[in-house]
């Protein structure tokens, strides 16, 4: 599968239209399309072909800097590139909440979270940095609190008055003014914009995006499981299907592209987790 490289100009984040596909919701059924959100790619669609799953999946190493809920040392490591005017991103945010509930109590899996802004989304990039801003005011805690509530008022696809970025903070509990004090400086546009070249790197072309960063290499038999999910997927999507699921060769990251519903994230990371 061929992919144009993703440009980027001034302070917005691109991703060219072409590439853009955000997720499988509603148990498969919508995707964000060059057009918008479409049901009519299962019907009546010739099968995609089956295709090989392996190719490297290279985010930079997980570490200290990054915005992270539950064990480090978790057996799998869910990092999430997230647009935060994405309207899949904003469904499968209340999908990771379910999942860090059931696994992240036993030590089981972790959440790490990159910016990754679309260019359909020209108001992302700023609020991404205010999401920054809330945590160097914060803490990690704010941080999170920052992306929750963003999620929980915007409308998505450039829905959220930048005007709101400020009262956002002030309801999470931190000071209205250093906030717009940090947004206003532009301190953030740099780190914002890393965490988008390190997705590009990686092999994000849309959003949601989730790199699964194990502790243990897959078995035979998971890889084989996981083969059939993403065959599965493609049987549904016509001959121009693309891969939804990528094993690195190393066999210690998963990529996974899209905004699965919680049912087929707990039956991944369930099959990964028993090892067989």
């Amino acid at each position: 599968m061929e992919h144009e490289k993703p440009q980027q100009a001034n302070n917005i984040l691109t991703v060219p239209m072409s590439i853009i596909f955000a997720g499988i919701i509603i148990s498969g059924a919508i995707f964000l399309t060059k057009s918008g959100p479409s049901t009519e790619v299962f019907k009546q669609q010739p099968a995609a072909v089956a295709s090989e799953i392996i190719r490297e999946i290279s985010p930079r190493p997980i570490d200290t800097a990054d915005h992270m809920l539950g064990n480090p040392n978790a057996d799998i490591v869910l990092l999430e590139y997230s647009d935060l005017e994405c309207p899949f991103c904003k469904s499968f945010h209340s999908t990771m909440k379910q999942l860090m509930d059931k696994y992240a109590k036993n030590g089981k899996i972790a959440w790490a979270y990159r910016h990754f802004p679309l260019d359909i989304h020209p108001k992302s990039p700023h609020e991404s940095e205010a999401a920054e801003c809330a945590a160097e005011l914060g803490g990690n805690d704010k941080f999170w609190s920052y992306v929750d509530k963003t999620f929980e008022v915007s409308p998505t696809n450039n829905g959220l008055d930048p005007l709101k970025l400020p009262e956002i903070a002030e309801q999470i509990g931190l000071d209205k003014n250093d906030f717009k004090n940090c947004l206003d400086s532009g301190k953030y546009v740099a780190k914002v914009r890393a965490d988008f070249d390190d997705g590009v790197k990686a092999g994000v072309n849309g959003t949601p995006n989730t790199v699964l960063v194990l502790s243990k290499p897959l078995t035979a038999n998971t890889e084989k499981e996981l083969k059939a999910m993403n065959q599965t997927i493609l049987s549904q999507m016509g001959p121009n299907g693309q891969n939804i699921i990528w094993i690195d060769p190393s066999k210690r990251k998963v990529d996974i592209g899209g905004a699965f519903q919680y049912q087929m994230m707990a039956k991944i990371i369930d099959l990964i987790l028993s090892g067989k």
